[in-house]
C-alpha cells in the first residue's frame, strides 16, 4: 500500500483495489481546520480526482475525533478583527463554483467515486460540513455533531447548507443552523445527517468500500454521476441522463465482465474507468 502525505495534515492511502484512504493526521487539536489543514485536504482532492483506476474513498480522522472544525487559534484573530488570509475574499469562485473553503468540502461530493466518511468524537462546524461532503456518514454512538457556526457569530459557509437540504427536512435545517445545538449520533441518524450507527464506523467505512470496489467502475461512476444530478435536475433530464450512462455502458468491456463473473461465480477483472 502506497502513501500520500500532504503538509502534515492529512495522509492518503492506496489499496490494490482503488480504494484510497483519507486520513486527517492532527490528532492533537482534533483535527481542527487550520490553514495548513485546508491545503492539505484540497490538494488532496485534487490529486485523487485525477486517478482513472480510483473506485472508493474512505475519509476519516485520526485519534479522539473526526475533525473540531475551525481552529481555535482563527477565532483568535477574528475576535481581534484580523481577517485570515485564506477567508479575506470569499465572493470569488476559485474553484468552478465553488470558494476555497467551499472546496475542502465541495470536492468529495463532486470527486467521481464514492466517499464514505467514518465520523467519531466529534464533528462541529466544518468539520459536520467536511462529513456531509461525503456520499456516507457511519458514526460511532457516542459521536456529538453540530452546525456550530451561529456559537461563533457566523453561517455555515463551507457548502453546509447546500448539502442540508437535501438531507433533512427544511425546518430541521433551520432549527440546526439557528440554534447551533449539538446532537448524538443516534438523533443525528434518525434527522438524516448520519447513514447509520456503529460500534466501529471505521471498519465499517472499509467494509462498505470493499463492495463498491468489487462493481463495475464505470457503472459506480454513472451513479454517483447520476444521483449528483438528481438534487437539482428535473424528471425530464434525469430520465434523459439516466438513457445516455446506461447506452455508454451497455455491452462494454466492464459490463461483459460483470455479467460474465457473477455466472462463473468468481470475481471479476475490471479495467480502470475511463470516465
Amino acid at each position: 500500500m502506497s502513501e500520500w502525505h500532504f503538509q502534515d495534515r492529512v495522509q492518503v492511502s492506496f489499496a490494490p483495489n482503488g480504494v484510497a484512504e483519507v486520513a486527517l493526521t492532527r490528532a492533537d487539536k482534533m483535527n481542527a481546520l487550520d490553514t495548513a489543514m485546508f491545503e492539505a485536504l484540497l490538494q488532496a482532492g485534487e490529486c485523487l480526482a485525477g486517478l482513472h483506476d480510483l473506485r472508493v474513498v474512505v475519509l476519516h480522522g485520526l485519534g479522539r475525533a473526526f475533525c473540531a472544525g475551525l481552529d481555535m487559534g482563527n477565532f483568535a484573530k477574528m475576535a481581534q478583527g484580523d481577517a485570515l488570509s485564506s477567508l479575506s475574499d470569499l465572493v470569488p469562485r476559485t474553484h468552478g463554483i465553488a470558494n476555497h473553503a467551499q472546496q475542502v468540502v465541495w470536492q468529495w461530493r463532486a470527486l467521481p467515486v464514492p466517499v464514505v466518511a467514518a465520523v467519531h468524537g466529534v464533528a462541529f462546524g466544518g468539520g459536520l460540513q467536511l462529513a456531509l461532503g461525503a456520499d456516507i456518514r457511519y458514526a460511532a454512538p457516542d459521536t456529538r455533531l453540530s452546525v456550530l457556526e451561529i456559537q461563533w457569530g457566523l453561517v455555515p459557509d463551507m457548502a453546509g447548507i447546500a448539502l442540508l437540504r437535501e438531507l433533512v427536512r427544511a425546518d430541521v435545517a433551520r432549527e440546526l443552523v439557528y440554534s447551533g445545538r449539538i446532537l448524538q449520533a443516534d438523533e443525528a441518524c434518525q434527522l438524516g445527517l448520519v447513514t447509520s450507527v456503529h460500534a466501529d464506523p471505521l471498519a465499517q467505512a472499509r467494509a462498505f468500500a470493499q463492495q463498491v470496489a468489487a462493481r463495475n467502475p464505470d457503472a459506480v461512476r454513472a451513479d454517483k454521476r447520476l444521483l449528483n444530478a438528481s438534487t437539482d435536475a428535473d424528471e425530464a433530464a434525469l430520465l434523459l441522463a439516466e438513457s445516455r450512462e446506461q447506452q455508454v455502458i451497455l455491452g462494454s468491456a466492464n459490463q461483459r465482465e460483470a455479467v460474465r463473473a457473477h455466472q462463473e461465480k468468481r470475481a471479476p477483472v475490471f479495467h480502470p474507468s475511463k470516465t
